[in-house]
């Protein structure tokens, strides 16, 4: 059964596709050249998940009114 693309992925299945990876590389019981090749999907993986919640997180903000009762968005600032 070929893989599907990582960049296909939703976050969600990327992140089970990832726990799925490292469950079996802790596990220790696959030959070398599969975890090689486990390890490099996971990678590949991780970095998908990241680029997606730093997608998600451009994308929330915050509402505000200001003092004259308008309202207004501003980027969530995560740091606070």
């Amino acid at each position: 059964m070929e893989k599907t693309a990582v960049k296909d992925l939703s976050f969600e299945e990327a992140m089970t596709e990832l726990e799925q990876i490292v469950r079996e590389l802790e596990g220790g019981r696959i030959k070398l050249d599969d975890a090689v090749t486990a390890y490099e999907r996971g990678v590949e993986l991780k970095k998908h998940c990241e680029e997606k919640l730093k997608e998600a997180q451009t994308k929330i903000e915050k509402l505000e009114i200001n003092p004259q009762g308008e309202l207004s968005a501003t980027p969530l600032d995560v740091e606070n």
